[in-house]
C-alpha cells in the first residue's frame, strides 16, 4: 500500500510540475503573439480599463514618485515607528497628489506614484511635488521629532525626495488574472522613480528638463521673481539635463 502511494503521489507531483511549465510557456508564447488592442488614453487608467489580452493605453504623461528616505535603517530600529512614518508620508503624499489632479497608481514600499495628464500636467505635477516638500518640513518632520527623542538628537534623519519626469507611455496590465496591475512602458516612471532616489539635502525636489520647459512660469519663479530651480548636469542617469530645488509650496 505504502508503495502504491508514493507512486501515486510521485506521478501527481509531475503532473503538476508539467502544469505549471506548461502555464509558463503559455504565457511567455501569449506575449509574444497577443495582437495588441490598442487605444489613446486622456484619463489614468487602472486596470478595470485596460483589457488583460493585449489591451494597451497610450498616452503622454507626467510621473511623480516621492520617497522616504533611509526606512531600511529606521525599520531596523524599530519597525512600529518606521510604520507610522510611512503612513504619514504616503497618506498625505496621495491627498496632494489627488488634490493637484493626479491619480496614485502604485505604493512600493515607503514611496508612492502619481501620474498626471491633462493640459496642465506638468505645473500641476511639480506644484504638488514642492507642496510635499512643505507638508514633510513644516508638518511631518517637527511632529515626529517632537515625539521621539530619536529623531530629535539625530539618531535618525528624516529626509524625502521627489522626481518628476514626463514622456509617451503605454500603460498594460501584467500578471496574471486575480494577480495582476497596471505597468508603465516608457521613460517618464523610470526616470521619476531615478530622480527621488537623489539624496541631496536640501533639494528635495529634482525635475527634467523636458518638464521643466513644459511646465508654466508660475512653477519656476516665486512672487518676487526668484527662480525656483537651479539647473544641474545629471552624470548618474539617462537624462543629463534636470533641475533641483529646495522651495516648497504652501497650501
Amino acid at each position: 500500500f505504502f508503495y502504491a502511494w508514493l507512486q501515486s503521489a510521485m506521478d501527481n507531483c509531475q503532473s503538476s510540475n508539467m502544469s505549471i511549465a506548461d502555464d509558463v510557456a503559455n504565457d511567455v508564447q501569449l506575449a509574444i503573439l497577443d495582437n495588441w488592442d490598442r487605444r489613446d488614453g486622456v484619463v489614468v487608467p487602472d486596470t478595470s480599463s485596460v483589457k488583460f489580452r493585449g489591451g494597451g493605453v497610450d498616452l503622454e504623461a507626467v510621473f511623480l514618485y516621492s520617497d522616504l528616505a533611509d526606512s531600511t535603517s529606521m525599520a531596523m530600529w524599530n519597525q512600529y515607528t518606521t510604520a507610522r512614518v510611512c503612513k504619514a508620508f504616503l497618506s498625505s503624499s496621495t491627498r496632494l497628489i489627488r488634490h493637484h489632479g493626479g491619480a496614485v497608481r502604485s505604493f512600493d514600499g515607503d514611496r508612492v506614484m502619481g501620474v498626471f495628464v491633462g493640459s496642465s500636467k506638468n505645473t500641476s505635477a511639480v506644484k504638488c511635488a514642492l507642496r510635499i516638500n512643505w507638508m514633510f518640513n513644516h508638518l511631518l518632520r517637527p511632529k515626529f521629532e517632537a515625539a521621539y527623542e530619536e529623531f530629535r538628537n539625530g539618531k535618525f534623519s528624516l529626509r524625502h525626495c521627489s522626481g518628476v519626469d514626463r514622456s509617451m507611455t503605454i500603460a498594460v496590465r501584467a500578471g496574471i488574472r486575480d494577480n495582476d496591475d497596471i505597468i508603465w512602458v516608457g521613460r517618464a516612471a523610470n526616470i521619476a522613480a531615478k530622480l527621488s532616489a537623489i539624496r541631496d539635502t536640501p533639494y528635495h525636489s529634482f525635475i527634467s528638463g523636458d518638464v521643466f520647459d513644459a511646465m508654466t512660469d508660475e512653477a519656476k519663479t516665486w512672487r518676487d521673481g526668484q527662480a525656483m530651480w537651479e539647473e544641474r548636469s545629471w552624470t548618474q542617469g539617462p537624462v543629463k539635463r534636470i533641475f533641483r530645488s529646495s522651495w516648497w509650496w504652501s497650501p
